[in-house]
């Protein structure tokens, strides 16, 4: 099955939504790196019932509507990569959590790294919240988005930053 996709404007900047049948597959960044997120061949399709939901539903997000998303996820990745994945699911909105924190709820405490990295590879950003995921001294850490695009995420989510973490986006 191919996948479809489309582009949309945020306050993050320009993303790109992916969509895999009846599901989506990914939210990717507009300077997102090359095969971060590998999921080809690509057909742009503005009319796809699937990206025009996720791109209603991100807008609300947004403007301050929305805290949580209601649409099928299709992740691509490893048996790891996914079980990371549906953790960052149940962090609510509006919270943060470490990646060691991540690391002990799937049952591997010393699987920090591999969390790190599994994070990193997040096809789906803003709805599986990799953003929520910080560094254990608070500070934002590596984001896909680039961490302007982090911190503007958890604003929007009412978190607010001081010290170190304010201090790691410059």
């Amino acid at each position: 099955m191919s996948y479809e996709c489309m582009w949309v404007d945020s306050p993050v900047g320009k993303l790109r939504l992916v969509a895999r049948g009846d599901a989506l597959a990914a939210i990717l960044w507009e300077n997102d790196r090359p095969h971060r997120v590998k999921l080809e061949p690509l057909t742009e399709n503005l009319d796809n019932a699937v990206l025009n939901e996720v791109a209603r539903q991100l807008a609300e997000y947004f403007a301050g509507r929305r805290s949580g998303f209601d649409v099928k996820l299709d992740f691509k990745g490893t048996e790891f990569q996914r079980k990371v994945w549906a953790t960052l699911l149940t962090i609510p909105f509006g919270e943060t959590r470490t990646y060691g924190e991540i690391a002990a709820q799937i049952g591997l405490p010393t699987a920090v790294r591999a969390v790190g990295a599994a994070n990193g590879r997040n096809p789906i950003s803003i709805i599986a919240p990799c953003h929520r995921v910080i560094g254990a001294d608070g500070a934002l850490t590596g984001f896909a988005g680039g961490l302007k695009a982090k911190q503007v995420l958890l604003t929007v989510e009412g978190c607010h930053f001081e010290g170190s973490q304010q201090q790691a986006l410059f």
